[in-house]
């Protein structure tokens, strides 16, 4: 089994939500599965930290493991906020280097 390699995406939401206002019912909904996907993927060891910024044009990241960029690409774009076009993403190779908790 080949050692899994870590990647990071960051989201950023269209700018049309930027204003709170304009936020549908159905936007929420996309955020809800984009959310309970994530916590799958944290319980199944895929995702290790996933959160965001709290300012008013907020910044998401997610760090995962991935056995390749490509399926860390696949895994970014099945993302509900990336698939369904409320948040854009970029997607890098990481190396977490030090975390809390963890010995090393």
């Amino acid at each position: 089994m080949s050692k899994k390699l870590q990647f990071i995406y960051f989201l950023r939401l269209v700018p049309r939500l930027l204003d709170e206002s304009a936020w549908t019912e159905e936007d929420s909904q996309i955020v809800e599965r984009h959310f309970l996907r994530l916590q799958k993927l944290t319980k199944e060891g895929t995702v290790i930290l996933a959160g965001r910024t709290l300012d008013a044009d907020p910044k998401g990241i997610v760090i995962l493991e991935a056995s390749s960029e490509e399926e860390a690409r696949s895994l970014m774009e099945a993302d509900p906020t990336v698939a369904e076009g409320i948040m854009t993403a970029e997607l890098f190779p990481y190396s977490v280097a030090l975390m809390k908790g963890a010995e090393g």
